[in-house]
């Protein structure tokens, strides 16, 4: 894969019933075995502001980082509770996952992951979600 590729994300959320897909432009590349996604969320924070996502993929785990008007880390990883928190100009807590399904096709930094958790605020179960990243080439114009 090359040092760097634009590519067009689509992110895919299942939350009781309800789905919520995002499509954008994101930055991919390659460190060793790791992935990176990089993209600026589409709407803006509590107060304007902008938020950049960073997506982290190896092989056993998957990390997202926010960074800007609205931080949060969230890690997934099979079968493991791993904690995380986030951070608006409003509110703070703690948050951690517990992974129930994982599934990689990642080939030259393009293809998709998909995987299923418990949300847990404060070690109150928040929801089950489903989670769906494609990652494809952005199309040459």
């Amino acid at each position: 894969m090359p040092d760097m590729m634009k590519a067009v994300i689509q992110l895919r959320s299942h939350h009781e019933g309800e789905e919520v897909v995002q499509d954008m432009l994101a930055e991919v590349f390659a460190k060793g075995s790791v992935l990176y996604v990089r993209y600026e969320e589409p709407e803006a924070g509590p107060k304007g502001g902008s938020t950049r996502t960073t997506i982290k993929i190896t092989p056993e785990l998957v990390k997202i980082i926010r960074h800007g008007e609205v931080e949060s880390e969230q890690s997934y990883q099979l079968d493991t509770t791993l904690p995380g928190f986030y951070r608006s100009p409003y509110t703070t807590f703690n948050l951690s996952t517990y992974t129930h399904e994982m599934k990689m096709d990642i080939q030259g930094g393009l293809g998709r992951v998909s995987w299923s958790y418990d949300l847990y605020v404060y070690d109150d179960l928040s929801g089950r979600f489903a989670i769906s990243l494609y990652i494809q080439e952005e199309p040459k114009s």
